[in-house]
């Protein structure tokens, strides 16, 4: 098979290409703006071009036609953004990515995209089905919601062609994803990272770990490996049994408050090795997020899916823990940084 992953050196994309050039022989077509990630995969197997969606719609058009899959995994994925500057969200997430979905539909070519489990917004239930559950999000005056109402969009056009011009597709939905590699400390430091990466900055420089409005929302956090297992069998597609499915990838057992994650965080970073004989560590502080986020935010307080599609579609269950995952996601950035 051969594979066109854009966005190939983000996060998903770094761990997918990795599994994929270990276990498989197929062939990855990647594009990105950087490769401080992929860098260091050396194979022939993997096609490399620094580029952007935007621009280099020529090329991408060229590596559509060629290619069996389009994964297009280029996108904005951090609440501060959603407020910041929720314009730049829009064009890249919803406007760069829609021609992408019009090209594989004009080809006929599989799509595998990444929604995000941010579609289900305040959704009442408590658990989400892909099939089930009303996708609800918050006024307009809330800019936070353009994110999932861009991805949301995305996923009911992906559906409307599969549906009417037999576009062949599987919608993913990660729920929290948390790893090496997750985000640059870099952008930790600027405070535009998902949290765990903000709190492992935080722990690294002795400064506070804030939890916004308390950190009564809830998380279900899902180890990288557990979530690319999943996708890796969701590109196999044996028996066709994803065409035009959405499917959660997550670990419901790992759910959990951003408070008491807080805490356990700073409890693992104080015992490893390096940290160990440290005297002192971040302080845990509340923040109202009309001051962390601006008047634009709205939180989302439970996010727990259901994985029962993944687990009978493809005999998939996570096995990570939420301590396991933590301890491997710490160590990794105290040993890439320190």
């Amino acid at each position: 098979m051969k594979i066109l992953i854009l966005g190939v050196n983000g996060f998903i994309g770094y761990h997918l290409t990795k599994e994929i050039l270990a276990t498989t022989d197929w062939e990855v077509y990647g594009m990105d703006i950087d490769d401080n990630r992929i860098n260091e995969l050396e194979n022939s197997r993997l096609h490399f071009v620094e580029g952007d969606i935007e621009i280099n719609k020529e090329w991408i058009e060229y590596n559509i036609k060629k290619c069996d899959t389009v994964m297009p995994l280029v996108a904005i994925a951090t609440p501060k953004m959603y407020v910041e500057n929720p314009l730049r969200v829009f064009h890249l997430d919803f406007e760069a990515n829609l021609d992408i979905i019009k090209k594989c539909a004009k080809y006929k070519k599989r799509i595998v995209f990444p929604s995000t489990s941010e579609v289900y917004g305040i959704s009442p239930d408590a658990e989400f089905d892909e099939d089930k559950s009303p996708l609800c999000t918050g006024p307009i005056n809330k800019e936070r919601w353009i994110y999932s109402a861009s991805k949301q969009l995305l996923d009911r056009v992906i559906w409307a062609y599969g549906n009417h011009e037999n576009l062949p597709f599987t919608l993913f939905r990660p729920f929290n994803w948390i790893g090496p590699k997750l985000d640059s400390i870099e952008i930790a430091k600027e405070g535009s990272s998902r949290v765990v990466t903000q709190f492992i900055a935080s722990l690294l420089f002795k400064k506070p770990i804030y939890l916004v409005d308390g950190g009564k929302q809830m998380r279900c956090f899902t180890y990288i490996s557990d979530g690319i297992a999943a996708l890796i069998k969701i590109l196999k597609n044996e028996n066709n049994i994803c065409n035009k499915q959405i499917i959660n990838i997550g670990n419901p057992k790992n759910n959990i408050s951003i408070k008491d994650l807080a805490y356990l965080m700073r409890d693992i970073f104080s015992k490893h090795e390096k940290h160990k004989n440290d005297k002192e560590f971040s302080q845990i502080m509340e923040i109202d997020s009309k001051e962390f986020y601006g008047e634009s935010y709205q939180d989302i307080y439970n996010r727990k899916p259901s994985i029962e599609k993944a687990k009978k579609m493809l005999n998939w269950e996570p096995t990570v823990d939420l301590e396991e995952a933590l301890k491997l996601a710490i160590d990794a950035f105290i040993n890439e940084y320190e």
